[in-house]
């Protein structure tokens, strides 16, 4: 027999919606439905939520690590640490992101990660790097950077065995505009990112086929009234989805609300871009092969020509949803957009997840009256039990 779990009392944010006293059944993997009004629920183990959120599970589309592993290990051992630690806080689908290296050694990774994908532990494999700019590579190795040749940018689209979802590159670069053409033929979405691109060509990238802005405002030229730079260009396009790190570290509170109130909840994805010191404590960590030091829960480049520079983040969704809402001022229906329907639109899997209806995965996370994470649900079996 089909388990069926019956969650009562608490406020579920549907797509419509939220919904007060709301009783929602999952039977099996499925969400089987919703329901007002309370009454008496349907047979099968019942769990009172009242006083808590249901929101949809998260969906990462920019992450590279956590619980002290990092997807660029090349591990599947490591790879499945980082996701039982996101998914303890909450994100129930992720790609699983690179780091600039070299080129073989980027493909031997694809192809280990590419089994979890086809094994359902990952949504699909990110390549961050190695196709951008000297000029902004953050926390990406200088001596491994390389241009967006169309035959290196195949090589690990193939690498991936058919999990490749994004693939962040600078379009400036010699290469780069055939390399988003290429990416946009080839069903993987090209984002720009780490770039010291021009506004215009900018534009010129999104004409060719990008549809993504990877970390706004991070690593790329700031916003100028003479010289709107990248930023202006990703921001006004209807068909970019923008990026954003919501740690408190990344943005100012202002600047977030300012991307949001020009590209709105449904062109915005809450990303963590965490690196393997997330959910763990202060110290020293690798981010690829650099070397990273914490501080303050802030992960900062230890050595080298860019020490000192930001190395992704140490944040969880969890507390990227609870401070959009209690922090940033954002509702709970733009935050669950936010943190799950647009990032499932962008990856083509909002048949699936990102939004609690009727057929849908069983993916969804438990929030107590003050947005702290409780529960974790993931394909109708318990990650985090709310007892």
């Amino acid at each position: 027999m089909v388990q069926r779990t019956v969650l009562t009392g608490a406020r579920v944010v549907l797509p419509s919606g939220i919904v007060t006293d709301a009783t929602l059944t999952v039977e099996g993997t499925r969400i089987a439905g919703t329901a007002t009004g309370g009454g008496t629920p349907a047979a099968g183990a019942v769990r009172d939520l009242s006083g808590c959120w249901i929101v949809p599970g998260f969906v990462d589309l920019h992450l590279h690590g956590g619980g002290g592993a990092s997807f660029s290990t090349g591990t599947a051992e490591e790879a499945l640490t980082v996701i039982r630690t996101h998914r303890a806080h909450g994100t129930t689908t992720m790609l699983a992101s690179t780091v600039t290296g070299d080129l073989d050694d980027l493909a031997r990774q694809a192809a280990v990660l590419s089994e979890l994908a086809r094994d359902g532990e990952l949504a699909g494999v990110h390549f961050e790097g190695p196709f951008i700019s000297p000029h902004r590579c953050g926390a990406h190795q200088p001596s491994l950077l390389r241009d967006p040749d169309p035959a290196d940018v195949r090589k690990l689209i193939d690498a991936a065995h058919g999990t490749a979802r994004m693939m962040t590159l600078a379009p400036e670069l010699p290469g780069g505009l055939e390399s988003v053409r290429l990416l946009a033929d080839s069903g993987v979405l090209a984002a720009v990112g780490h770039t010291d691109s021009t506004y215009e060509a900018t534009r010129d990238a999104v004409e060719a086929g990008a549809t993504v802005a990877t970390h706004l405002f991070n690593a790329m030229p700031s916003l100028l009234h003479r010289e709107p730079g990248p930023v202006a260009a990703l921001l006004e396009d209807e068909r970019i989805t923008v990026e954003l790190i919501n740690d408190g570290t990344h943005l100012h509170p202002a600047v977030l609300q300012l991307a949001f109130g020009r590209a709105g909840a449904d062109r915005v994805a809450f990303i963590t871009d965490a690196m393997s010191a997330a959910g763990m404590s202060d110290g020293s960590y690798a981010l690829g092969p650099m070397e990273v030091e914490v501080k303050d829960g802030v992960a900062r480049i230890s050595d080298g020509p860019t020490a000192g520079s930001i190395a992704g983040s140490t944040l969880t969704l969890d507390h990227a949803f609870r401070r959009a809402v209690t922090v940033d001022g954002l509702g709970v229906d733009q935050a669950v957009r936010a943190l799950s329907a647009t990032p499932a639109r962008v990856l083509g899997l909002d048949d699936r997840v990102g939004s609690l209806e009727a057929g849908k995965d069983a993916d969804l996370v438990v929030l107590d009256a003050d947005f702290r994470l409780r529960g974790v649900m993931r394909r109708g079996a318990w990650v985090v039990d709310p007892r």
